[in-house]
């Protein structure tokens, strides 16, 4: 060895690291740890389980540590998720029975009739029809109307017939009734004869004027307008109590209570199709089917009702039975209103007339 060697600088060392080694004890408790800092989970999408929990669920993924120790990282994103969907979905299907079970209730089944009901009204209170004529018409229609009924029941059949060699005083019983049946026919014919006249002009007519239909539920309001017969007859007791009867004949149903009285059958059947079958058709198809649609031009459906059943009283010239013919006028406009048809007042009239038929033949 040369004295250059020794008079050298010594090599450098190079520094080793000095790596600690866990305890042989507890490398099997914890993961084992590299040289590099490992990447730490995030807090919102991993948690610390313990591994026998999820060990065999083939579902979630997992990261373990190199020597598969005591403990997982388990991804909880997709759990979690899964789990709040379910939560929803659960408590939306308790929301859901919840409303089902208060639908079922009788509360609201009473406030769904009180709605119904307080649409119906208002819908009543503001229907019209399509009015294409005004008032001028309309007094032209129930003046001449009026003058017909009366010129027909008092000068034309009574001319016609003192012609054809009868007096209705000398008459029997049939025909009595026979006569009142060919008066109340021609006093229709008549009524219908000046509609026609009066409103050709207006044709086409709009729709809603002079229905016939047998269709819809008008039945039923028939059978409601019926149960009110008894307090039309309650009226009517009231009022002859308030108006003293006139000592002089009366026109109109009296003369039915007159003859009635023989009880001959041909009679009272001839009787039962005036009271019952012509008086409701042309009566229901000048007040109800003209008047009554006609007026709801100036006023409101209710007033028109109001209006039309005190004309109906008036035309029977009888002051005992003002106070029930009104309200059986305001039944059967009501009746007309609802439904629309003609025949609904005509079926509800001709039972009302059937009922005081019934009444007197008693």
């Amino acid at each position: 060895m040369s004295s250059a060697s020794f008079l050298s600088p010594p090599a450098p060392r190079l520094p080793c690291p000095r790596v600690r080694l866990p305890h042989p004890s507890s490398a099997a408790a914890r993961p084992s740890l590299g040289f590099g800092r490992r990447r730490l989970a995030p807090a919102k999408e991993w948690r610390l389980w313990h591994v026998p929990c999820f060990r065999n669920d083939p579902g979630v993924p997992t990261t373990t540590s190199d020597d598969d120790g005591g403990f997982k990282y388990v991804a909880q994103s997709e759990s979690s998720s899964a789990a709040e969907a379910k939560e929803e979905e659960v408590g939306s299907s308790n929301v859901e029975q919840e409303q089902n079970s208060k639908d079922r209730g009788w509360f609201p089944q009473l406030q769904k009739i009180k709605e119904n009901l307080q649409g119906s009204i208002l819908r009543f209170q503001t229907e019209r029809w399509t009015v294409p004529w005004t008032g001028q018409t309309i007094a032209q229609v129930m003046i001449l109307w009026i003058a017909t009924f009366w010129f027909v029941g008092s000068w034309i059949v009574p001319f016609l017939a003192h012609a054809a060699g009868f007096s209705k005083e000398t008459l029997t019983h049939r025909g009595q009734a026979l006569y009142s049946l060919l008066t109340d026919i021609t006093e229709g014919l008549a009524g219908i004869a000046i509609l026609h006249q009066c409103l050709g002009r207006f044709r086409p007519l709009p729709p809603g004027w002079f229905e016939f239909n047998l269709k819809g539920r008008w039945l039923l309001d028939v059978a409601v307008g019926c149960l009110l017969f008894p307090l039309v007859n309650l009226l009517s007791h009231i009022n002859i109590s308030l108006v003293p009867m006139s000592p002089g004949p009366v026109v109109g149903v009296s003369s039915v209570e007159q003859s009635i009285v023989a009880r001959d059958p041909v009679a009272m059947a001839l009787y039962a199709v005036v009271v019952t079958v012509c008086a409701p058709i042309w009566e229901e198809i000048v007040f109800r089917g003209f008047l009554l649609p006609s007026l709801t031009r100036y006023m409101p459906l209710p007033w028109s009702i109001l209006a039309s059943a005190a004309a109906f009283a008036l035309a029977h010239f009888n002051a005992q039975r003002v106070m029930p013919l009104i309200f059986l006028g305001v039944v059967m406009g009501s009746v007309f209103a609802r439904s629309r048809n003609l025949l609904a007042s005509m079926v509800l009239h001709s039972l009302w007339n059937g009922f005081v038929f019934l009444d007197l033949m008693k």
